[in-house]
């Protein structure tokens, strides 16, 4: 645990008790608070009773009487599409605001490190997609190079429930827009940002409003290196923000789309083989082809952004190299489940929105694609132009109909159910045919989340006959 600084003797009030609420409540005690924890369900309210904390109702009169903080769980709107009547009642009231993120970069650091030959460090990944596969990436490859490492934030456990980092080690964390919008210390050694496509939109007013979050955790500590993919406009726009000339090596450009060799320090994937350039000229290559757990160009863009990062560590390439074949993926992102009669199954659960769910059918061939759920505003259309290598779609879920008017050039079928589709992609699919599990949409229909929506996918492949 990171014990809280800062508030030694003070209320803090805690908002919304999940696992990061939790875990905040109890590194605040931890730290000298008293935390006075709030949660809108009795369930989370009978959680923190249970762990032994006091509930304090937030939303009776004089609440905040006496209170120095509150601290907000991420799911919690503070700003758009409204913000949550408690928020909005500590803001009115001049209460800080802030959540566990900003509380742990405010208390990361303790006397103890003065013992220290070697400084922890934090690497911070966001993005839209592939943050998840290259956090994890990132924490592979320093624990396959011996360096001790955590891994916690959007992925794993909370960023206050990781023990107190020992001589040398290094940190690493997912931050998602729900949780670098709100956080008032951000301040990581290294930060690298994946990609931006259009998510949460609600939650933050629209795409600028979303790439504004993201921009923080680069613009707010100014990270002593800056890991930027720059295949879309928001990351040529940020690269440009940070980097003081064409030949500053304080910020690192990654694409998987071009060569980027006229820079001071750059990583990019083409053909399947990742290239580092450095002041004008080629430093490493590795070949990503035969890397099973990363496949696709999406996922070379993720091998190019950890790679980029371990390396600003002085991480050298023939280590990184032979963690990314040790690396198995992570499960629902391009996960490979099984391979029976020649067919592989592949469980992309993960793949909630267009974007990508088109880099899931561009990493594979001879496709049997089951897709569907619960789908997004601007539906799927523009799917049609990712489709080459589809030999039939299975659609499932409340927007199976609507996924098939979208997409009308595409062979497909109409399974509704998880169970229907699995059982007619088999029975349709050859040897050398992929079943890959690509919603581009939400799992709410069905499922609680996208990761029971995979395991049921798994568990119907492992249940098919060998």
């Amino acid at each position: 645990m990171i014990p809280v600084q800062g508030f030694d003797g003070q209320k803090v009030a805690v908002l919304g008790l999940g696992r990061s609420g939790l875990a905040t409540a109890a590194a605040l005690r931890a730290g000298g608070a008293t935390p006075l924890c709030w949660d809108d369900s009795p369930e989370g309210r009978a959680r923190a009773e249970e762990a032994g904390f006091a509930c304090h109702d937030l939303t009776r009169q004089g609440a905040f009487e006496g209170v120095s903080a509150l601290i907000v769980s991420p799911g919690i709107p503070h700003l758009y599409p409204a913000p949550n009547r408690i928020i909005a009642q500590a803001m009115a009231e001049g209460v800080p605001v802030d959540n566990d993120i900003g509380l742990f970069f405010a208390s990361f650091a303790t006397g103890d490190w003065d013992d220290f030959d070697v400084s922890p460090r934090v690497i911070c990944v966001t993005g839209s997609n592939g943050k998840s596969t290259t956090t994890a990436l990132i924490h592979h490859i320093l624990h396959h190079a011996g360096r001790p490492t955590q891994m916690a934030g959007n992925i794993g456990r909370g960023v206050l429930d990781i023990d107190p980092p020992e001589d040398g080690e290094v940190v690493v964390l997912e931050l998602s827009s729900y949780q670098t919008d709100l956080a008032r210390a951000l301040t990581p050694d290294i930060a690298v940002f994946t990609n931006l496509s259009p998510d949460h939109l609600d939650r933050h007013a629209g795409m600028g409003g979303y790439f504004a979050a993201k921009r923080r955790l680069f613009a707010e500590g100014g990270p002593d290196r800056a890991v930027i993919g720059v295949d879309e406009p928001e990351g040529v726009y940020l690269a440009n923000q940070i980097a003081t000339s064409r030949e500053d090596d304080r910020l690192i450009r990654v694409s998987a789309a071009r060569k980027l060799g006229d820079y001071g320090w750059s990583v990019f994937a083409r053909k399947g083989f990742l290239s580092e350039w450095r002041k004008g000229r080629q430093v490493a290559s590795i070949d990503l082809r035969s890397v099973q757990g990363l496949p696709g160009a999406h996922n070379h863009q993720n091998a190019c952004a950890a790679y980029a990062a371990v390396r600003a560590l002085g991480i050298a390439p023939r280590e990184i190299e032979a963690a990314f074949h040790s690396f198995g993926g992570l499960p629902h992102r391009s996960q490979t489940i099984a391979e029976k009669r020649g067919v592989r199954y592949v469980n992309d659960s993960k793949a909630t929105n267009v974007d990508s769910a088109a880099k899931a059918l561009q990493a594979f061939q001879n496709i049997r694609w089951i897709a569907g759920g619960l789908g997004k505003e601007g539906g799927v259309a523009a799917l049609a132009a990712h489709l080459g290598s589809v030999r039939k779609a299975y659609f499932i879920g409340h927007s199976a109909r609507d996924f098939a008017l979208d997409l009308a050039g595409v062979d497909h079928e109409i399974c509704e159910t998880m169970a229907r589709a699995v059982e007619a992609a088999a029975r349709d699919a050859e040897a050398g045919d992929t079943v890959l599990l690509a919603p581009a949409a939400a799992s709410f229909d069905q499922y609680p989340n996208f990761e029971m929506r995979g395991e049921d996918f798994t568990a119907l492949v492992q249940g098919l006959p060998d």
